[in-house]
């Protein structure tokens, strides 16, 4: 591969220096799936999860993570952050989170988004665990997939 690591040092880790790059616009997008019961999806879209509205709360959820990526993941720089959206598309057994991040900034948004789906998909399925439980109290169908980044770039 050929690269270093940018975050080790002769004495351990630190947070890599970029006081020296310029202020650039940029754009990460990242998105993740959540596997659902049928009868629980139709439930979400009814609004009758008794938590209250799902996918609003996995917004705010979503948002909130965004915006506290540097206090989650040890190395990463706080930024200053110009606009999150977060959006879902709800199917018959999965509903896809993505959250797009914009900032003015030295380095990149993608751990911000990857944060940002991985709390709204987690919320989601906080708020229905209840109705998603089997008898024996797992959850043999439902499951968190597919979080990856889909777009990054400098704008």
């Amino acid at each position: 591969m050929g690269k270093e690591f940018t975050h080790l040092t002769d004495s351990g880790v630190h947070m890599v220096e970029v006081g020296q790059k310029p202020d650039q616009k940029r754009l990460a997008i990242a998105s993740g799936k959540i596997h659902l019961d049928k009868n629980t999806i139709e439930m979400i879209q009814n609004e009758e999860i008794k938590k209250g509205n799902v996918l609003t709360t996995a917004q705010i959820a979503g948002i909130q993570a965004v915006k506290n990526t540097s206090s989650i993941i040890p190395l990463c720089h706080p930024l200053n952050l110009t606009g999150i959206e977060i959006d879902f598309d709800v199917k018959s057994t999965e509903i896809t989170a993505t959250c797009s991040v914009k900032t003015l900034g030295k380095t990149g948004v993608e751990m911000e988004a990857l944060t940002g789906v991985s709390a709204c998909l987690l919320t989601i399925w906080d708020m229905v665990k209840a109705v998603e439980k089997d008898e024996n109290g797992q959850y043999p169908d439902t499951r968190i997939s597919d979080i990856c980044v889909i777009k990054k770039e400098k704008i």
